[in-house]
């Protein structure tokens, strides 16, 4: 798999799961990305995730390089316009732009629904997703120390966010 060529940025339907949860699974398995050990089944990952805020970034040949999702970050109506983001990229498809432009149609798409808000806690060794992170507007607010266990040690979190300049 490779990014070579154009990349289609479309919406994450139910014919790509087996491939988003594939693409999941290789970021979880690099020890940097989540604190979660298994990428959930279908069914859980399409329940806890906004299902108007899911791009996925296509080859030429339709399969996916990666793709990002929110879900809000609480029921409580005041934080309506407020949701935690995952993006996530094939590892052969690094470095070329598909996180940028993954990152890019999920602002869009939450700032036309009047979300105000996006973050998410990244890991200090995950410099890639920091850097993409900056590049795309995100600020850092602050390091969580030890905010939970990770096989077997406790871990720090960056928090970043971005907040919309048009959604007031």
């Amino acid at each position: 798999m490779t990014a070579d060529g154009p990349v289609r940025i479309g919406r994450m339907r139910p014919e790509h799961a087996e491939q988003v949860l594939a693409v999941y699974q290789l970021g979880i398995d690099s020890g940097d990305a989540t604190f979660e050990t298994t990428a959930p089944s279908w069914e859980a990952f399409d329940a806890a995730r906004l299902p108007d805020h899911r791009p996925v970034a296509l080859d030429r040949a339709g399969r996916v390089l990666g793709w990002a999702a929110v879900a809000p970050v609480s029921t409580r109506r005041a934080y309506a316009g407020v949701v935690e983001h995952s993006v996530y990229v094939h590892p052969d498809a690094r470095g070329r732009g598909v996180g940028a432009a993954l990152l890019d149609a999920l602002i869009t798409s939450t700032e036309a629904a009047g979300i105000w808000t996006i973050q998410s806690g990244i890991f200090p060794e995950n410099t890639a997703s920091l850097a993409l992170h900056d590049r795309a507007g995100f600020r850092r607010i602050g390091t969580r120390e030890r905010i939970a266990r990770h096989h077997g040690r406790w871990r720090d979190v960056i928090l970043v966010e971005r907040r919309s300049p048009t959604v007031l």
